[in-house]
Order: structure tokens, then sequence, then C-alpha cells
């Protein structure tokens, strides 16, 4: 049911469904959001008079921030705030992330050649890499979005985990869940190194067998991890899940709803932003914010409805990391969000609008409105895919 209120009557838990102005021009990234915490209704107040809410999709006072999220446990157990600048973080982010990856590399090669693996190697790279995105949550992302790429199978596994660290992380979970959580997406795909790798790399449509037989990597990877001495029961349960779907038409269960878990549905979600957003084989990556809409369209049938949501809320509709085309067509990088205006992230400048590098690189905090010119404020027109744009870390982070 729908009904028009007052800003002045909005409270935290509140469906909007429509504003008394375009959503073109507001800090709101989608139309149509719970209302979840007091910054958001500050916002709202001084973008609009009135609003419509739908009384409907409205939640309990329990579901604003710092409460767990209606239907799924384990979320809004912990506010994490961010306890050091994200410049501050880069080196300990750096040295983390490259850890990380050496270690995920032993522990591929181990379960290639003796079909174990190491759980205590695969455990303090998560640990390390959420104790990093504890810190400050944009350092990791950066390093991680814009780090060299080498195999297709070990990056995806590091791309998935630091978004499961960093969704977990925003979705309040306790350090040990963020963990387990980090493990999932490290480890969710292991069993995809038993398969003939001229399958996956193949160009053209699978057929029936061939996708029979990728399929069961889902299988093989839970026979893995719940054989392996030292990781969390959890940890194999969370990653069986990945390829199961909000609505049932996933696999190898057809599980559906809650019968995912809050970590299973996190898993699908993050699994399909990662592929999209990389090269693939059959085809080429997708921009973030395309893969993101395209998430959102997705959402309240194949993919938990507000976790969906909440994973655009975490990583921003320009997530950190992404190349973006300014409108006075600068190249710059997203190196971090602002928290309540996901629209308006801070962004460095690297490359001037003919292309050239940029000595010194040039910050804009959009938020604060910079001008590209006399009559206009700095803004984003648009995002490049992953990897498309040329622009390397170095330009970006000194040292």
């Amino acid at each position: 049911m729908k009904k028009k209120i007052s800003v002045q009557e909005l409270q935290p838990g509140m469906y909007v469904w429509e504003l008394d102005r375009p959503w073109v021009g507001t800090p709101f990234m989608y139309q149509g959001f719970v209302v979840r915490t007091p910054e958001e209704i500050e916002t709202l107040r001084k973008v609009c008079r009135e609003v419509f809410i739908d009384t409907e999709r409205t939640e309990s006072p329990g579901a604003a921030a710092g409460a767990p999220l209606a239907g799924l446990p384990g979320t809004g157990k912990v506010v994490h705030g961010e306890k050091v600048e994200v410049d501050a973080e880069w080196p300990e982010a750096r040295v983390a992330l490259h850890e990380a990856h050496d270690s995920l590399a032993g522990v591929f090669d181990a379960v290639r050649v003796r079909k174990t693996l190491e759980a205590n190697q695969a455990r303090t790279a998560v640990g390390n890499m959420t104790a990093s995105m504890l810190r400050n949550p944009d350092a990791l992302m950066l390093f991680s979005a814009m780090r060299e790429r080498g195999g297709y199978q070990l990056e995806r596994a590091m791309d998935v985990s630091v978004y499961m660290i960093a969704f977990a992380r925003f979705l309040g979970m306790s350090e040990e869940d963020i963990e387990h959580a980090g493990l999932v997406g490290l480890l969710q795909d292991i069993g995809m190194l038993d398969l003939p790798q001229e399958m996956l790399r193949k160009v053209t449509r699978l057929e029936p067998a061939e996708f029979k037989i990728i399929r069961g990597h889902v299988a093989r990877g839970r026979e893995i991890l719940a054989g392996t001495s030292g990781l969390a029961a959890a940890v194999a349960e969370g990653a069986a899940l990945h390829h199961e779907r909000y609505d049932g038409s996933g696999y190898p269960a057809g599980l559906k709803g809650s019968a995912l878990g809050t970590i299973g549905a996190m898993a699908g979600i993050v699994d399909t932003f990662g592929a999209l957003t990389v090269k693939r084989p059959y085809g080429q990556a997708m921009s973030p914010s395309n893969a993101l809409n395209l998430l959102f369209r997705m959402r309240g049938r194949t993919f938990h409805p507000q976790l969906v949501e909440q994973f655009i809320r975490c990583i921003g509709y320009f997530p950190v990391g992404s190349v973006v085309e300014l409108n006075s067509g600068e190249i710059g990088v997203v190196v971090a969000q602002n928290t309540e205006q996901r629209l308006q992230p801070k962004v460095m400048v690297v490359r001037d609008a003919r292309g050239q590098p940029l000595r010194p690189q040039k910050f804009l905090n959009l938020a604060k409105l910079p001008k590209a010119s006399a009559d206009e404020p700095y803004r984003i027109r648009r995002t490049l895919e992953f990897g498309r744009a040329g622009v390397t870390l170095a330009e970006v982070v000194a040292g």
C-alpha cells in the first residue's frame, strides 16, 4: 500500500517508493529503497518535502542500521567504523594482498599436486585481508581492483574473497563470520582445479555433457573442503551454495529462499558480480555499474532482494578501483567511498582530457562539489571496464 508522508515523519525501516521530485540529481542511486540510517533521512529532508512510502515493504524498526536485516541471521552484530584514513592503510593493504595472493597460489598448487588443501595458509591469507579491511575497507579494495592479473582461477578467487570480506563487514557481521565469508569466497571454486583446463578455456558454447562436468565442481569442492582438517564446517557448507539461487533455479540442490543462509546467498551475488566484471574466455568484462544494474534487475528472483540492495550500498555504484571518465574528459580512479553519498566518491585524477598522464595527480572529493568549470561541478560521466583503460596502480599510489 502506497502512502504519502512528510519527510519529517520518516523512520528507519520505511520503504521509500517515490519522491516529490525526480530521482535523477539526488544522491540515491536507485528508485525505491529502505531507509536505514539517520543520515539517509537527513539527506531526504534536504532534497524533498514529501515522499511516498510502501507500507507493505516497510520493515520493522529492528531492520535499521546496526541491527540484523530481516530474515538474515548473523547480520547487524557489530558496527565496523573506519579506524584509519585510506592512504594510511595503503602500505598494510599492499602487503596483505600480496601475501594472500602468494598463499593462495600455494594452496592451489597443493590441491593440484597432492589433492590436499592447506587450511592454515588459507586462514592466514583471509585473516590478514580481514584485518586490513576492518581498519579501512577502501585500501584493500583499491589494491585488489587494480592489481596485475595472472591465472584466471587464482585471480577470480582473490576477487570474490575480497568482496565477500567487504560485504560481510558492511552487514555488521562478527569478525569470525567475516573470515568465514572470506574463506568461502577464496575456496568456493576449489573443485575447478580438478577439471580439464581446455574445457574451462573453451570460448564456444559448452555441450550438455561438458556443462554437467563443470557443474560437478561444486560437489568436488565441498568434498575437498569438508575433508580438510582445521577448516570450519561452515566454510564447506557456504562454498557449496554459491550457485544456488533465491528462486530455486540454481544448482546442485535447487535450494531457495532462507535455505541458502546469509553467507550462501551472499556468495551467489558476489560470485556473479566477479564473473561479470572480469574478462572471461567466452566474453568481455562488463563495467561495474552495468554489472550492478544487472544484479539489481535480478533481485527478488535470482538473488535475495535485501542482499542485492545491501551489496550495491556496500561497494557503491562506482566501486573503489573503478576507472571513471569525468565530465571534464579527464580519467580518474575511485580511491574511496563517501559512505552516505555513494554516487559522489573520492577520485584520483590520473589522466588529462587528452589522455596524457597528469603530474601531479589531482584528488577530488566529489561530495564537496569541486568545480570542473566555472558553471559545472565535477561528476562521473561513465565507468570503464576493469583493465580496459590502461590505468595502472602506480599512477594512483606512489611507492
